[in-house]
Order: C-alpha cells, then structure tokens, then sequence
C-alpha cells in the first residue's frame, strides 16, 4: 500500500479539513481572537488530524502488505482466507469476512464438483468393465467359428478393446497415484504382454516384431502401466506402418542411471514440425487425417501422462518415409514417490 494511494483515498475528507480550519479562522478572526491563538488552534486540529492518518496508515499498510505477501507464497491461492490475520480496524475485519465466506464458498462448490468428476469416473470404470464381458463372449464366439470374415470381426472387436482399455486408463489417469505400485519387474514380460496384446493385429498387418534379447532386464515401474504405455506405442506403429516390409524392433540400452527402451519401427514417420506436438492431448498431425487412420490423438497424451505418473520418460524421434523412435526412459533402482 503506497501513502499517495492513502492520500487519494483520503482527499475529500482532507478538502473538508482544510474548509473547516478556514472557517474556524474566519469566526475568530470576528471575534477579535489574538492571531497566535488563532495560529495555535489551526495547528492543533491540523495536527491531530494528521497523527490519525498516520495511524490509519500504518495499520492498513501493514495488513494489506502481509496479506499481499501471505498470497505470493500461497501455492493454493484459495488457501488466504485460513492464514489472514486478523486487523484492528473495522474496514479490515470486513474484508476477512468476505474473503473466508468467500472461500469457503468455494471450497464447497469445489468439493460438489469432486464428487461430481468420481460418480463419472465410478460410472465410466464401471461401464468398462461390464462391456469387457460381451466383447470377451464374442471373441470365445469368433475362436469356436474361424472364418475369414470372423478374422476380420475379431481384429474390429481388438480395436474396441483397446478404445475401452484408454477410456478407462484416461479416467484413471489424474488419480494414477493410488492405482499403481511401484516394484521390480521384468522389463522383458513388459515388452512380451504388449506384444501379446497385439498379436491379431501385427499377424493382420503382417508386421514383423524384431525383439532383442538385450530387453531381459529388470526396471522399477508397475507392470499394469508400463504395459498400457508400450501397447499404445505399438498399435501406433501398426497404424502407420508401410505398405510393404514392415518391421517393428524393440531392444534396450543400459546408462549409468537408467535404462532405456527403444521401440522403432520403419513407418511413415512424423513431419519434423509435428514432432514437438505429438504428446499434447487431441493432436493428430497430418498422418491422423489420413484416410482410415482415424487417430484420436489421445494414445501418446496418455503415453506421457502416465510416463510423468511413474517418473519415467519419454522421448520420441521421427522422420518422413524412414520411420519412428520412441524411447522409454526407466530411472534405475529408484522408487518414484507421488
């Protein structure tokens, strides 16, 4: 709080001030009253007036700078209303009402829309699970009945599957911390689940799968979600494989802090200036508007969000009729604690 902006605030009553000594100056002066008592009487009210600003002041300053203050180091904002101190001028204690109504106010709307998003999220996990058992008896279907055309349903029936498996890890995703649990595992079962999971399509697609043995490791993550992130990034390099000899190689690289997966396959690769962009949420690229490509480009989002989740990092490299790298980072013997 600056003493100009007080002064402002204050000009009226300072006008009226001035006003009323002036006419206090002139009834003595009518009376005939010495002028050192004139002078003496127009000093004293002067004077108190100015040592009752000045009190004013300081303690208005001094509130308002704290609380400015208080609010710069509040990470939570909303947080003021229940550190404020309380002033000792009415104007003050006016405002921390407001304020603590206020924010309390807000913590009410706040904690109805929590509970709001989990009904949501309670009702979308729940609906999930419950479509996987329809998709599961018709997949049984499809395996007492090969044909042609039940191949063909099968491979839609995968890509069902996995649209309900990234709706559900999507709604699971902003509260990952108390899905998941950190351990030792194999990065090699990680990298085989995936590939499993994948099976009919890669055969569908003629994609050949180049696995290293140099993958027979251990990495601290949790399986479940290491597994989710490597499937995403398979099923991208199936989307937007080549007509022709496509190939997918996964091997690992051991650092000094890390290790790293490497997952690259020869595709049509991503334009360089797209590459920044492909981890945020709904981008597609030129490649997800192709014809039949149909991307959401919500798979790599996920990919990062989850990878930020469980401390590990991601990376991506790509370019035009070569091909993709992507590059999952494991930090080694390190818990990750949320």
């Amino acid at each position: 709080m600056k003493f100009k902006d007080f002064i402002k605030d204050k000009i009226w009553l300072i006008v009226l001030l001035v006003l009323a000594v002036l006419s206090i100056e002139i009834l003595l002066l009518a009376y005939q009253i010495l002028p050192i008592i004139r002078i003496y009487i127009a000093l004293i009210i002067i004077i108190v007036v100015t040592i009752a600003l000045s009190i004013e002041f300081y303690k208005k300053k001094n509130f308002y700078n704290k609380l400015k203050e208080d609010l710069e180091d509040l990470t939570e904002k909303y947080l003021i209303s229940e550190i404020i101190n309380t002033p000792d001028f009415t104007e003050g204690k006016i405002l921390k009402e407001v304020i603590q109504e206020t924010g309390k106010s807000m913590l009410e709307n706040v904690n109805i829309y929590k509970r709001n998003q989990e009904d949501y999220k309670e009702y979308i996990e729940l609906w999930i699970h419950e479509i996987k058992i329809p998709i599961a008896t018709s997949k049984l279907i499809i395996e007492n009945n090969k044909s042609k055309v039940t191949r063909s349903i099968n491979e839609e029936l995968d890509k069902i599957e996995n649209y309900t498996e990234q709706a559900l890890y999507y709604a699971r995703s902003n509260d990952a911390n108390k899905d998941y649990i950190i351990t030792k595992t194999s990065l090699k079962e990680i990298v085989n689940t995936a590939i499993l999971k994948n099976k009919t399509s890669l055969l569908s697609n003629k994609v050949t799968i180049e696995l290293n043995e140099n993958i027979d490791k251990e990495v601290y993550t949790d399986s479940k979600w290491a597994t989710f992130i490597l499937n995403q990034i398979i099923q991208n390099s199936i989307k937007y494989a080549k007509e022709e000899d496509k190939k997918i190689e996964i091997y690992s690289d051991e650092k000094k802090d890390k290790t790293i997966l490497y997952i690259k396959d020869n595709g049509i690769g991503i334009k360089k200036g797209e590459i920044t962009r492909v981890f945020d949420k709904g981008f597609t690229g030129e490649n997800g508007r192709l014809m039949g490509k149909k991307s959401t480009g919500i798979g790599l989002y996920l990919c990062k969000k989850l990878c930020d989740k469980l401390g590990l990092g991601i990376e991506l490299n790509s370019e035009i009729d070569v091909g993709t790298e992507v590059r999952i980072i494991f930090p080694r013997n390190s818990y990750m604690v949320m």
